[in-house]
């Protein structure tokens, strides 16, 4: 049996708006972020307490509700003891926290 959104088709005019475009930052910077901190084994509230900001920030931040500003990301890449490297083009966003060589 299918599930109701097993199968997403998101119209090629949707994916251009820039609400969708924005969107799709905030979701991979939030994954990102999720990413390295799981992989610090820290708790948000332990990374907020780092970034001096709340819990409920890095909550939100991590669920793509937030655009970060970038005292925040300078931040977070201390907090996150690494590096964040964001790629933007005109319709996506890749971002990612590097493994330390």
């Amino acid at each position: 049996m299918k599930g109701y959104h097993t199968n997403w088709n998101v119209p090629d005019a949707h994916r251009e708006s820039p609400e969708y475009v924005e969107a799709g930052a905030r979701i991979a910077l939030g994954q990102a972020v999720y990413d390295r901190r799981t992989a610090l084994g820290i708790s948000q509230a332990e990374l907020a307490a780092r970034a001096g900001t709340t819990q409920t920030v890095i909550s939100r931040l991590e669920g793509g509700a937030v655009t970060p500003t970038l005292p925040l990301l300078h931040r977070l890449a201390g907090a996150l003891e690494g590096e964040l490297d964001i790629k933007i083009t005109g319709t996506s966003t890749r971002a990612e926290f590097p493994l330390a060589s």
